[in-house]
């Protein structure tokens, strides 16, 4: 929230304390010029008179002392008072209450600066809190399934002694097969949004390369062809992720392609400071919302998650967390025509490093 500026509270206490101080100058001159003259007026009345005076100056000195003290407390108090809304609020966020906002009002200073980035903050660990126990709620389902499909076999393999042995065994593998490539892929996104990996010059030409290379034999298999026009493009990240989002684009174009007859462009290429690595496929007609959606974990869409050999539904979530990881960014695009068109881009060394 952006706030007019307003003074900064170490102005505002200078200012209140500067003030003060002044107020009880000027009385402590005042008394100083009551005083004596009432003093040089009760000398002839003797030491009786003298106490009096006496008694009444330290009356005096008591006063501002205690009008000091107070108006201090009620000053500092003042001042300090959004202290004591951005403390509630911490606590509250301690507790685990994290839609509570500050909201201070007033001009810009210290005090609503740091209570505006606490609300920042809070804001973002609940959508960040949100969307964990979203992801770990779709992970628990997709788990789930494997799992109970195993146990359903199991069960029926125990009651019929006459069962297809082969046949369970082939179900058997291809459901832990899935539950395995599920687990492989919740480690990886978890790797990735950690960024617990080594940065390092690389050609994410190369990369294509090597990952079109590795697919070839599938693409031919669902009679998808492969066209690939790159070029020499530094970037800098881990190969071994990079790695992964590459095959995971070209997988995704494969499997998500029609029926026969489909085409994979890839190409890469190099922007002032950027590498851009661009992949389209033909296929399917696909509305914005449900392109909007494909990088959500889990979200395949009603066509994709149809299609054979769809996969977990976390490649897109995947090569997303991936780009971010390493400083790109990813953007979806429904291609004319049919299809997907996605674009990665990442940060390129500078110019003159090898």
């Amino acid at each position: 929230m952006a706030r007019t500026p307003g003074l900064s509270v170490r102005l505002k206490f200078t200012l209140s304390y500067v003030g003060f101080l002044t107020l009880t100058i000027a009385m402590l001159v005042a008394a100083a010029w009551i005083f004596p003259l009432r003093y040089f007026q009760v000398l002839s009345i003797g030491s009786s008179g003298r106490g009096a005076v006496a008694f009444q100056a330290a009356a005096v000195l008591t006063y501002l002392l205690v009008f000091g003290l107070a108006g201090g407390w009620f000053l500092a108090g003042r001042m300090l008072a959004p202290l004591t809304r951005i403390t509630e609020a911490t606590r509250k966020a301690a507790r685990g209450s994290l839609s509570h906002r500050i909201r201070l009002p007033g001009r810009g200073d210290e005090f609503r600066d740091l209570a505006d980035a606490f609300d920042v903050m809070l804001a973002r660990l609940e959508a960040h809190v949100a969307e964990q126990q979203r992801f770990a709620a779709n992970a628990s389902h997709e788990l789930r399934t494997p799992l109970a499909i195993t146990q359903a076999l199991l069960e029926v393999a125990r009651s019929d002694p006459d069962h297809d042995r082969q046949k369970l065994d082939e179900r058997l593998q291809a459901v832990n097969t899935r539950a395995i490539n599920l687990t492989e892929a919740l480690l990886l996104l978890s790797r990735a949004e950690q960024q617990a990996f080594t940065r390092e010059h690389v050609d994410l030409s190369l990369l294509v390369e090597e990952a079109a290379e590795t697919l070839l034999p599938f693409a031919e298999k669902r009679g998808v062809t492969l066209e690939c026009l790159v070029t020499i493009t530094p970037a800098i990240g881990s190969r071994a992720l990079l790695l992964q989002l590459v095959t995971n684009l070209l997988n995704n174009a494969i499997v998500h392609n029609l029926p026969a007859h489909g085409i994979v462009q890839v190409n890469t290429f190099s922007r002032p400071g950027l590498t851009v690595l661009s992949v389209e496929n033909t296929g399917a007609e696909l509305t914005p919302q449900l392109v909007a959606s494909l990088t959500e974990p889990f979200q395949r869409g009603a066509r994709r998650r149809s299609s054979p050999g769809a996969g977990v539904g976390l490649g897109l979530a995947i090569v997303k967390s991936i780009a971010e990881a390493n400083d790109g960014t990813l953007t979806l695009a429904p291609r004319a025509g049919g299809g997907l068109c996605v674009t990665v881009q990442l940060p390129a060394p500078p110019a003159g490093c090898p």
